[in-house]
């Protein structure tokens, strides 16, 4: 059965698009069969892929696909995808996403994941995003929200960690992504070793 998990935010920059790259990329690598599927109209995951193409000479018919969707539409392309047969399916949403369709995207996943960092102005986006999803499980009563911690200092314990969120309505991520340019440099080819505790993770909440 076909696995959605979704990453989603009310704030840009919190690492939905780099995160849903290392989890496709791993998953692929692992023998999966995996959709990655984008919202933002701006398409930057496809150009990625092209670009990549063509400096690798790699063919595409040996990646996963990405498919180009928008807020509006994805609900209803989730569904026709589910028929063919992926085992994940992960979908980057946009940054602005609409109430109404934020609840539609949370009723077609498995699980949602909502990637912060430490600051403030993060954690208050992402409080509220967790309020806003809170609709859809009684829609969804097998929906799963987890905070993926996101850009953390290597430093930093994961007890201070999970002290700093632990007043989030959702699950916690054990696993954290530390702030190495090897995390913001996402390839949709090559998959990042060290994401792979962060996939195991993520795996047992599906």
């Amino acid at each position: 059965m076909t696995k959605v998990i979704s990453f989603i935010s009310r704030k840009g920059g919190t690492g939905k698009t780099t995160n849903a790259i290392n989890l496709a990329t791993m998953l692929h690598s692992l023998g999966n069969k995996v959709l990655l599927v984008e919202t933002d109209t701006n398409y930057t995951l496809n150009t990625l892929r092209k670009m990549e193409l063509f400096k690798t000479g790699a063919k595409d018919a040996q990646l996963f696909p990405i498919h180009a969707s928008d807020d509006e539409q994805i609900a209803q392309d989730i569904d026709g995808l589910r028929k063919q047969e992926y085992d994940y399916i992960i979908l980057d949403t946009a940054g602005k996403t609409t109430d109404l369709n934020i609840k539609k995207i949370c009723v077609s996943s498995n699980l949602v994941i909502i990637p912060t960092s430490l600051s403030q102005n993060d954690l208050l986006v992402t409080f509220q995003t967790v309020e806003d999803l809170k609709p859809a499980r009684e829609l969804n009563s097998t929906l799963t929200i987890a905070i993926l911690p996101n850009r953390i200092h290597g430093s930093t314990k994961t007890k201070t960690i999970t002290s700093i969120l632990n007043e989030l309505d959702a699950t916690i991520l054990d696993n954290f992504v530390p702030s190495k340019n090897l995390f913001t440099q996402s390839s949709t080819i090559l998959p990042e070793k060290e994401y792979l505790a962060i996939t195991k993770e993520i795996l047992s909440l599906v």
